[in-house]
């Protein structure tokens, strides 16, 4: 069984908010829709949920058009940031609350909803909260009985809008941890809405990367944290040093830098812009070289490192504290990058999204 998004559209008013989706999402897949607010991504899951309809393209699951079904009638389990609990009623009375309001012909009797929602609170490591109100819980405990809630229905598909975000670092860690066991003992499959990198790639089988309503990249989350397709990825994912470069037989070239680490690259001879992040820069101290250092920072267990050039150019760069010891501001230094991702000039290096959905052995061959 699998979810189809096909060349899926919605604008509002004037304004285009998804511009032409195209994904597969397969069965006991964990998928994560990352990119910063105003993406598309809440509205597109919101679509899924039957909570919104697009202006054009097509949703189905296992053949079905969802588009054609209500919200109900999908069958979807949704957790939201807030958790939406409702407060006059218990821990167990909301778990349950997805099951008593079913329809007579599809619901449950008595003894088999207590007997589901006793197995979920055990599950979920909440049956001494059983009794307690939204009121009397914590936001972790709050966020696994909203989770319970939308397990109960047993859903096709469960779909999470930042789950973690109104949570404490330590908490939102515990947490992830937590769901990707829940994922894998229960088979669902899932789509979660974050912002955070962290959560998506320790979280997702695939990484959806959306951008002004586009996905920019799909893949594994190696995958796209080592090979970003374009620019706005690279520098979302934290590539921000960007330094312009000559492609020349497919090796990139730069005063003061020395690029011999880099691998030859697929692109033509000319202009290009090399992005690195700060941590795959190292500093070297050479009399010889054209940038010197501007400026040392400690964060601790790191030190950031901001070099210039007399051309203006200026790179930061990060390494562990004790191999900077012998570095001061004023020293000239070469700068090293042990891998980077270069851009030809105004291209990227793969198409955005697959003109027909793609599925997941074929995204993962």
């Amino acid at each position: 069984m699998s979810l189809v998004i096909s060349h899926l559209a919605r604008r509002f008013g004037p304004t285009p908010v998804l511009r032409g989706i195209d994904l597969a999402v397969e069965q006991r897949e964990l998928i994560a829709l990352l990119g910063p607010s105003g993406s598309g991504k809440t509205t597109l899951l919101r679509i899924i949920a039957g909570l919104d309809w697009p202006d054009a393209g097509g949703l189905s699951f296992d053949g079905d058009d969802w588009l054609a079904r209500s919200a109900g009638e999908r069958r979807i389990g949704l957790v939201f940031q807030h958790y939406a609990l409702f407060p006059h009623m218990t821990v167990r009375d909301n778990i349950a609350f997805g099951l008593s309001v079913r329809p007579r012909g599809n619901r449950p009797d008595r003894a088999g909803i207590a007997d589901r929602v006793g197995r979920l609170l055990r599950f979920l490591q909440i049956e001494g909260l059983a009794d307690r109100y939204p009121a009397e819980l914590s936001g972790g405990q709050r966020q696994r009985v909203a989770l319970g809630r939308a397990m109960a229905i047993e859903p096709r598909v469960l779909l999470l809008d930042e789950p973690f975000g109104a949570l404490d670092a330590q908490v939102r860690r515990d947490l992830r941890r937590w769901l990707r066991g829940v994922h894998d003992s229960t088979g669902t499959t899932t789509i979660f809405v974050t912002h955070d990198q962290e959560e998506a790639f320790e979280l997702a089988d695939r990484v959806v990367v959306m951008n002004a309503g586009m996905i920019e990249q799909a893949g594994r989350p190696d995958e796209i944290y080592d090979h970003p397709a374009t620019p706005f990825v690279a520098r979302f994912l934290g590539l921000t040093v960007e330094v312009p470069v000559a492609m020349r037989a497919g090796r990139a070239e730069a005063a003061g830098l020395d690029l011999t680490a880099l691998p030859r690259r697929a692109i033509p001879d000319g202009p290009a812009t090399l992005f690195l992040r700060p941590a795959d820069i190292q500093p070297l101290p050479d009399p010889a070289a054209p940038f010197r250092v501007t400026e040392i920072v400690s964060t601790g267990a790191l030190l950031r490192i901001m070099a210039r050039d007399d051309a203006g150019c200026r790179i930061e760069a990060e390494i562990p504290r004790r191999d900077g010891r012998d570095l001061r501001e004023g020293q000239p230094v070469a700068l090293r990058p042990v891998t980077g991702q270069i851009f030809p000039a105004g291209g990227t290096l793969a198409a955005r999204a697959p003109a027909t959905p793609v599925t997941l052995k074929e995204a993962f061959a």
